[in-house]
């Protein structure tokens, strides 16, 4: 994975909107393993929170869920909610497996994408969207951040 200055057409936010600290715990980090966050946008939308981690030597489908299960506590989700259910999206040419799930109780708001292939598993946090768009751009982000 790459601290990519641009992804899937967005830039990755520096100033008053940059990440400054890691707000959902990655899980165990051993060594030779990479961490990667930033927010990403324009000035127009709210940022795109993402974060990724490369190396993993355990399976990347556990690390995604952690990582899932840590973006909902960042937003708040209250579990007497439900669960919301991940749905599959197009991987797109990297392969592995990317799922999307919608955090909100109407058909568009917080969005939560991952993915995870043989070494890596990330996320992203899509505020103010559908689960069709947050797909679409998460699968063109990850063309940019995971090399």
């Amino acid at each position: 994975m790459v601290d990519a200055s641009t992804a899937g057409g967005l830039d990755k936010l520096t100033g008053d909107k940059a990440l400054t600290d890691v707000p959902v715990d990655p899980g165990e980090m051993r060594d030779g393993m990479k961490l990667v966050t930033g927010n990403y946008g324009d000035v127009k939308g709210a940022p795109v929170l993402f974060e990724g981690v490369d190396h993993v030597p355990e399976d990347t489908n556990k690390r995604r869920e952690h990582l899932f299960r840590g973006m909902l506590e960042h937003i708040q989700w209250d579990p007497e909610l439900g669960n919301p259910q991940a749905e599959p999206v197009e991987t797109g040419p990297l392969g592995g497996s990317v799922e999307c799930l919608l955090a909100s109780l109407s058909e568009d708001g917080n969005v939560i994408c991952g993915w995870a292939d043989e070494g890596t598993a990330a996320v992203a946090l899509f505020e103010n969207s559908t689960l069709a768009d947050a797909g679409k751009l998460f699968v063109a982000m990850r063309a940019d951040l995971e090399r």
